[in-house]
C-alpha cells in the first residue's frame, strides 16, 4: 500500500475574497482555526476554495501562502487541476516547488475526455509530480465519471495514491474498491457519504461541512475508526439536514455564506457565483443554530 496521506477528515477549505482580491489575514486566521480544531489535512485551491475565479497568480499564492502558515502542522493538499493538461502540470509543478504535500486533480472538464483520455492524462500529470496525487471524481461538475476500470489502470502509478470519489454512485464505488482498494485511498467527496464510503474501506473525506463544524466532522471519522460504528452513523445522520442546507445552492455559495455569518469572511463571490437567495440562506442559517452555532 502507498503511505497514506491523511485519514480522518480534510477540510476544502473556502478562500476569502472581496473586492481587492485574497484576504490573506482571513485566510491565516482560518487555517490557524481548522488546526486548533483538529483537523487532519487542508485542500486549498479546490472547488470550495473558489479555484475556477481566481487568477493564476492567486492560485499560486494562496497554495504558497497556505503552506507557510501550516507551517507543518497537518498536509496541504493543493487543487491544482485543470481542463488544459499542460496548465494542471504547470500547477502541480509549483505545488510541488512551495512544499505542498499532495496535489488534487480533477477531472478535466468541458472537455469530456473518454476513459483512455483520463488514463493518459492523469499519468501525464502524475509523471511530472514529485507529489502524490489524489484524483479528484466529481462527473456532476466534469461531465464525465472515472469508471472503475480506468481507476485499476491508474492505480499502478507509484505518484497516484488516492481518491476524493463524489460520483454519488455507491455501487460504482464498490466496485471500485473491489479492483483497487488495497492499491489506492478512497476519501468520500460527499459530507453526506462518509458514513457509507468508509463502510467500504474509505479512509476519510474531503469536507465542506468542516469549515464550519471542523472538530464535529473528525469526530464522525474518529468514532467509525474506534469502532464504534453505530455513533458514527448517528452523527452522520444528526448533521443530514444542515449537509443538505450547505449544498441547496451549488457550492460554495451556502458554505462562504455560512463562514461569513460566522464572521470568517466577507460573504463574496466571484461571478457567475452569486450570493444565497434568501429562502436558502434562511433555511441554512436555521439549520446552523439547531446545530449550536453562534451566527
Amino acid at each position: 500500500m502507498k503511505k497514506t496521506i491523511f485519514k480522518g477528515i480534510a477540510t476544502a477549505l473556502i478562500t476569502p475574497i472581496n473586492e481587492s482580491g485574497v484576504e490573506y489575514d482571513k485566510l491565516a486566521r482560518l487555517i490557524d482555526w481548522q488546526i486548533d480544531e483538529g483537523i487532519d489535512a487542508l485542500v486549498i485551491c479546490g472547488t470550495t476554495g473558489e479555484s475556477s475565479t481566481l487568477t493564476d497568480k492567486e492560485h499560486r499564492e494562496v497554495i504558497e501562502f497556505a503552506v507557510k502558515q501550516a507551517n507543518g502542522r497537518v498536509p496541504i493538499i493543493a487543487g491544482t487541476g485543470s481542463n488544459e493538461t499542460a496548465y494542471a502540470i504547470e500547477l502541480t509543478k509549483h505545488a510541488c516547488e512551495v512544499g505542498a504535500d499532495a496535489a488534487l486533480v480533477v477531472t478535466p472538464y468541458y472537455n469530456k475526455a473518454t476513459q483512455n483520455g483520463l488514463v493518459k492524462t492523469f499519468s501525464t500529470i502524475a509523471d511530472c509530480s514529485d507529489l502524490p496525487i489524489i484524483l479528484y471524481n466529481v462527473p456532476s461538475r466534469t461531465g464525465v465519471n472515472i469508471e472503475p476500470a480506468t481507476y485499476a489502470k491508474l492505480a499502478d502509478h507509484e505518484n497516484i495514491v488516492g481518491i476524493k470519489e463524489a460520483n454519488g454512485n455507491i455501487s460504482k464505488i464498490v466496485e471500485t474498491m473491489a479492483l483497487v482498494g488495497d492499491k489506492l485511498d478512497l476519501y468520500s467527496g460527499n459530507d453526506d457519504q462518509i458514513v457509507p464510503i468508509m463502510s467500504m474501506g474509505g479512509v476519510g473525506c474531503i469536507s465542506v461541512l468542516s469549515n464550519i463544524l471542523p472538530r464535529q466532522t473528525r469526530e464522525i471519522c474518529t468514532k467509525f475508526f474506534e469502532g464504534d460504528i453505530k455513533e458514527s452513523a448517528r452523527l452522520q445522520c444528526k448533521y443530514h439536514d444542515l449537509i443538505s442546507a450547505l449544498f441547496c445552492e451549488v457550492n460554495p455559495i451556502p458554505v462562504k455564506a455560512a463562514m461569513a455569518a460566522m464572521g470568517f469572511c466577507e460573504n463574496y463571490l466571484r461571478l457567475p457565483l452569486t450570493a444565497m437567495e434568501d429562502a436558502n440562506y434562511n433555511r441554512l442559517i436555521n439549520e446552523m443554530r439547531k446545530q449550536g452555532i453562534d451566527v
